[in-house]
């Protein structure tokens, strides 16, 4: 029986197992920085560690005040990592605002970062899939074939993109949300905990999903939609984005 071929990961990768299948890691043992010292940087932090990096240094505004997080070192701001990006192995922005993130992410490659995406080996990812530089897989998350995920994507907790979905730059899918074949997420789109799309839907760049909201027809660009079926509940100036 053939065997899948590995998923297209984006960037310079090393060798990991994950649900038994070897498949490319972020990169070799080496030091991971993480922009953003908060919750959802913790838990990148721990999926770094699982990919193997075996130093941590966390950046962050709030810096010097704030100089830990848990365990972890707060090291520099966001000016000081731009500056340091040379002696990383893995640069990964851990800011939940899907806008900023984009912005820090693409800043950050500016200056020669190496951004690979970072998988938890408990995450299952198919064969077929594309993962472009800076996304974040979380544990039990799925990504089946020939999904295409743009940069700094998140997958959070349980997610699931199914076949033939295409998630642009910055797109968030929050944990145990779910996007049914060939759904297309706009730039920096984001679905709420537990939203849920129908096959073939079409959802606007800086379009928000409300938690719980199922998704039944195309939702406009720059809108929040609520609710089963999901309404729109607000429209946004163009450009304003969660």
């Amino acid at each position: 029986m053939a065997m899948s071929p590995s998923p297209r990961l984006l960037g310079k990768r090393s060798q990991v197992t994950l649900m038994n299948t070897e498949y490319p890691s972020a990169c070799s043992l080496g030091a991971c920085a993480i922009l953003g010292a908060s919750g959802h940087g913790k838990v990148v932090a721990e999926i770094a560690e699982l990919n193997g990096y075996s130093e941590i240094h966390f950046y962050d505004d709030r810096w010097p005040e704030l100089h830990n997080i848990e365990h972890w070192n707060v090291v520099g701001d966001s000016e000081a990592l731009l500056a340091s990006v040379q002696q990383y192995a893995c640069v990964a922005v851990a800011i939940g605002n899907n806008a900023i993130r984009l912005n820090k992410h693409k800043q950050l490659l500016e200056v020669g970062a190496r951004m690979p995406s970072l998988v938890h080996p408990r995450a299952v990812i198919s064969g077929y899939a594309t993962i472009a530089e800076g996304c974040v897989v979380m544990a039990n998350a799925v990504v089946n074939p020939f999904a295409v995920l743009g940069q700094t994507c998140i997958v959070n907790t349980g997610a699931v993109v199914e076949h033939d979905c295409l998630l642009a730059d910055g797109v968030h899918l929050s944990p145990n949300s779910a996007i049914a074949g060939s759904t297309q997420l706009g730039e920096c789109a984001w679905l709420g905990i537990g939203a849920v799309t129908r096959q073939l839907v079409s959802v606007g760049a800086g379009a928000t999903i409300g938690a719980g909201a199922t998704v039944i027809g195309n939702v406009a660009a720059n809108t929040v939609v609520m609710g089963t079926p999901a309404k729109i509940q607000i429209t946004r100036d163009l450009g304003a984005r969660s």
